[in-house]
This record gives structure tokens, sequence and C-alpha cells, in this order.
């Protein structure tokens, strides 16, 4: 673990809210929220963020090594869990003399890691997270510095939110307009067989479904291959 000077908590605050989300992918997010508070906490010498999606953790983000969280997946429980589960703060003042997650206490101070602080972050409806802050000594993190991590983490979880909503609603407006170029196509193949059939567009659909059926290809699939043989046939 290293070790870097404090940045100054408002000029750090003020660094997340000029972040874009339109020039940044969520994973560039997290990276920043990571390293900017790893330059912001007193006392951090590493920091990690982990999201939790139901019972599914996952370490999303980390300045050093992922060992201290990863410990805690494998065993169930820790700190950084149980913040993230109940989005509150966690604070190990000792690794060396800690007794409420056995075994990986032990795991984190022999990895040099001697005190920790985990802050819960609500992200989504379905979704939580934790900033963790790791430290090579004990007893790292007053009052103040807890006082500006909860802060940052505050900060941080808005940043998450508005992400996943953002990356939400592109998703959507993805889908939505795949749905329309699948509707038009699917259009224009039915005015083929209307215009080949003499039948009315409920028929040409019926037909065009048949197809899709005996051929154990999708409607979409079907309707695309005819528009294009129908356009190879134009002079």
């Amino acid at each position: 673990m290293t070790h870097v000077e404090p940045m100054d908590p408002h000029e750090a605050f003020a660094e997340l809210g000029r972040i874009r989300l339109a020039d940044v992918d969520l994973d560039a997010l997290l990276d920043t929220i990571a390293q900017l508070a790893k330059r912001t906490i007193p006392g951090a010498s590493e920091v990690s963020v982990t999201l939790l999606h139901g019972n599914k953790p996952q370490t999303v983000a980390f300045t050093g090594a992922l060992a201290l969280d990863e410990k805690q997946y494998e065993r169930g429980y820790g700190p950084c869990l149980q913040a993230a589960e109940s989005i509150s703060s966690l604070i190990v003042p000792d690794t060396g003399t800690e007794q409420r997650w056995p075994g990986w206490a032990e795991t984190a101070a022999q990895a040099g890691a001697h005190s920790s602080l985990s802050v819960g972050l609500p992200v989504h409806e379905h979704v939580t997270g934790a900033l963790n802050i790791y430290a090579t000594t004990p007893d790292a993190f007053d009052d103040d510095a807890i006082a500006i991590a909860q802060t940052f983490a505050g900060f941080a979880a808005v940043g998450l939110a508005n992400a996943h909503l953002y990356e939400t609603q592109a998703t959507l407006a993805g889908h939505m307009q795949k749905a329309m170029e699948n509707r038009a196509v699917i259009e224009q193949a039915k005015g083929i067989i209307m215009g080949e059939r003499r039948c009315t567009p409920e028929q040409a659909f019926a037909i065009l479904s048949k197809m899709s059926q005996d051929s154990n290809r999708k409607v979409r699939d079907v309707a695309s291959a005819m528009v294009e043989h129908a356009r190879r046939l134009q002079p």
C-alpha cells in the first residue's frame, strides 16, 4: 500500500461535481471516485468500491490489492459487505484486535491493512455499495476523517445513482431504437408479401410468422432477409 498527501475535500467534491456523465462511462467514474477518495480522506492508504446487486458483491474499482475485499466475499461477511447491506459506516480501529469478523481481520493485518473504514453507498433501489478505505496503521481514522469519508461517500453515491440512471436511460433508448428498426423492416416485409399475394396486412404478418416458425428464425431476421432479397432483384 502507498500513502499520498490528502487532497482538499472541497476541491475533490468540486471535481466530482464537474464530471459529465456523457463524457465518461461507469468504470471511469468508479475509478475517479476511488482515486479521489484516496487523495482526500486523511489516513487512507488504499481505497476500493464494492457494489452489491442482490447477494452478489463485486469490487468495481480499487487503488491497490483486492485481497481485503475478496476475502470478505469468500467468507460472506466483513465490514464492506455489512456497510453495503445496511448503508452504514463501519470502522475497524485495529485489525490485530478485531473480533467481529473472524478470519478476515487476521488476513487484513497480514496484508498490511491495520485499520479500515467502510461507508455505505445507496446507489439504486436494487444496488447498494460501500466505499472502503484501508490504512497501514491502527487507529488511522479520527472523527474528522470519518466525517470527510461520509461526506465524500454522499457525493459519490449521487454520482453513481445518476450514472446508473443515465446508463439505464441510454440502454432503454438503444432498445427503443432497435425496436423501431425491427418494426420498420417487418412492415417492409409485410408490404412485399401483400404485393405478391394480394392479402391483408394481418394475413401478411401471419405468413411472415409461419415462415419464421418453419425456419426457426426470428421474425425480424426473416423480414430482413426478404427485404434484402427484394432489393437485390430491383433493376
